[in-house]
């Protein structure tokens, strides 16, 4: 009885210790984000405000709602069809990646062959090769399968994620073995196993990776510049650049088609981020 008194007692000590412990967390938390959401801010209010008002100093943090840089910004660019051409690109190069990360992680978690841990290795090396090192050689394989100034030569280069290789493989060396072991003596098959019951499971992974390889889809602007010489299959960022060149001194218009062109992404963000949080913490799998 005594000691169960003396832990109360320590414990009643250390709960405002840690209430205090959580409110600064939770400051710190809502300083970082401010700090991160902060630009995206001044680039809204700049893009709807009055051309009086840009480059006040302070900055000016209250937006005049002036929307006439949006409308001007719409029709000056063709901007429908980059969104569908990026839309295009995005979707196609998440499905591809999901498609080769699942089934490479899942040849390496469950099929036993020689080297499977070299293979493995070799995998996460592609993760220390600088991006720019590689610009040559896709290159070169682009031209010789014709590829050059096409949508798919935009898609194909990141059409593996070593990120969602390694993600997913140790994702499904959490599951438990009886799990396999059931699906087998069901009669089912490796694909079987994998649609049915792997998958499902590995929704929150699965909404990471894609999101991670979206994003850095969307925002791709160096690798479609070099590739593609047609407007007609070139995506969003690099209509932005072409109009930073041309609206050098419109602040206004170049923070509305910044804000058009990376609102989608906050809105994806908004909508999936409790999967992208369970994805990421997902670490000690499934216990039986």
């Amino acid at each position: 009885m005594s000691a169960n008194v003396f832990r109360n007692q320590k414990s009643a000590e250390w709960r405002p210790q840690r209430t205090l412990l959580r409110g600064f967390r939770g400051v710190l938390a809502l300083a970082v984000a401010l700090s991160f959401l902060f630009p995206l801010y001044i680039a809204l209010v700049t893009s709807m405000d009055t051309p009086a008002h840009v480059f006040m100093f302070p900055p000016h943090l209250i937006p005049d709602f002036d929307f006439r840089p949006y409308v001007e910004m719409w029709y000056m660019g063709r901007w429908p069809m980059y969104f569908a051409n990026t839309v295009f690109i995005t979707g196609t190069t998440v499905a591809i990646a999901l498609t080769t990360s699942i089934l490479s992680a899942y040849a390496l978690s469950f099929l036993e062959f020689r080297g499977r841990n070299a293979v493995f290795l070799l995998i996460l090396l592609v993760m220390m090769v600088p991006a720019e090192a590689l610009l040559i050689p896709n290159y070169v394989i682009l031209h010789e399968m014709h590829l050059l100034n096409t949508r798919w030569a935009q898609i194909l280069p990141y059409g593996g994620s070593v990120f969602g290789v390694f993600l997913l493989r140790q994702f499904f060396l959490t599951l438990p073995k009886s799990y396999w072991d059931a699906a087998r003596i069901d009669g089912a098959s490796h694909l079987r196993f994998l649609w049915s019951v792997a998958l499902p499971l590995a929704k929150p992974v699965l909404f990471t990776i894609g999101l991670y390889v979206f994003i850095g889809s969307w925002n791709s602007f160096q690798w479609p510049l070099i590739v593609t010489t047609s407007h007609t299959v070139q995506p969003i960022e690099v209509e932005v650049q072409r109009l930073v060149s041309s609206q050098s001194v419109e602040w206004r218009r170049l923070s509305a088609a910044g804000i058009m062109a990376t609102m989608p992404l906050v809105v994806l963000f908004l909508f999936v981020q409790k999967h992208i949080i369970r994805g990421l913490s997902r670490g000690e799998g499934i216990q039986e």
